[in-house]
């Protein structure tokens, strides 16, 4: 097969308890999110003479980071919305996979702004070179190759899970499928979203995490007292109080959004508000609206 395309929703992630790990498949976060029809769609070709799985040249240029905060290198076999860019856990992907492999990224949702783009490029990338390649690996294992190659790269420790599941899922344990246990919230709202732009995932994952963990468990045992929608928002805008994470401008738009009767909360990690229904409209803000994503990851063409 000459290439194959996959879709990865983009995920929200509304609180989170980190879990760090040795092992990066073990690695992971307990928590909760909502999987975005808006996401990301990867492309995956076999080149005519494709080299061994990573040892493609690397060169620098205009390119893109994933996590959208530290200088990148450029990759030739490697575009992100049309640009040359670097993706550490596609490159892990692809290497894992012993794929040599051209990838094209295109992402519905802003990069480094909290919608888990890294993680949903490398679930997509390990759906669509299983399917040129002919791997013949299953839909567990493929998860369980991107969650280690994001958690290894720094970029997410729990996007994957949720991205594969689909819905509004929540990590009841941390890690890859094996290691990792999932649950959801039966609903399917609309939501909006507005982006004030980048925040490091790196930064945050690899400073004093015990703040965030306590605040995480806190909400979470929150959640699940009575798992809802309205509980989602409200547990994950007292996450955000807590963790000492919540920036000023996302601050701003939640206040506004509650004034106007509203439930709003901040995308992690990202400056980024999301709010249900018409939440953020109503407060006079230009956002972008989109459904819940209820099926997860999957491969959309072949061949």
């Amino acid at each position: 097969m000459d290439e194959a395309t996959a879709f990865a929703p983009g995920h929200v992630t509304a609180l989170f308890a980190p879990y760090p790990d040795r092992t990066p498949a073990r690695a992971g976060s307990r928590g909760a999110g909502l999987a975005l029809a808006d996401g990301v769609e990867v492309t995956v070709r076999a080149p005519e003479d494709a080299p061994d799985a990573g040892t493609a040249p690397r060169a620098g240029g205009d390119a893109r980071s994933a996590a959208g905060t530290r200088e990148a290198t450029a990759d030739p076999d490697l575009l992100l919305d049309g640009v040359p860019a670097e993706m550490e856990p596609v490159d892990r992907v692809l290497s894992e996979l012993n794929a040599a492999a051209e990838v094209e990224v295109e992402s519905d949702v802003p990069v480094g702004a909290g919608f888990g783009v890294s993680g949903a490029a490398a679930l997509a990338t390990a759906l669509a070179a299983d399917a040129v390649f002919d791997l013949g690996r299953t839909e567990n294992d493929l998860v369980r190759v991107a969650h280690t190659a994001e958690a290894a790269a720094g970029t997410g420790l729990g996007d994957v899970v949720g991205q594969f599941r689909g819905g509004l899922p929540i990590r009841l344990e941390p890690g890859a499928p094996g290691d990792g246990r999932m649950d959801g919230v039966p609903a399917r709202p609309r939501v909006e979203y507005v982006s004030f732009g980048e925040l490091s995932t790196e930064r945050v994952l690899g400073g004093d995490l015990a703040p965030v963990r306590e605040a995480g468990e806190a909400a979470l045992t929150r959640l699940l007292r009575r798992p809802g929608v309205p509980e989602l928002l409200a547990a994950g805008r007292e996450f955000a109080d807590e963790a000492g994470l919540l920036v000023p401008e996302v601050a701003e738009a939640v206040e506004a959004v509650e004034a106007e009767g509203g439930l709003a909360s901040m995308a992690m990690l990202g400056r980024t508000v999301y709010a249900l229904g018409t939440g953020l409209s109503d407060a006079g803000y230009d956002a972008e609206a989109c459904s819940i994503h209820s099926t997860g990851a999957t491969l959309t063409r072949d061949g």
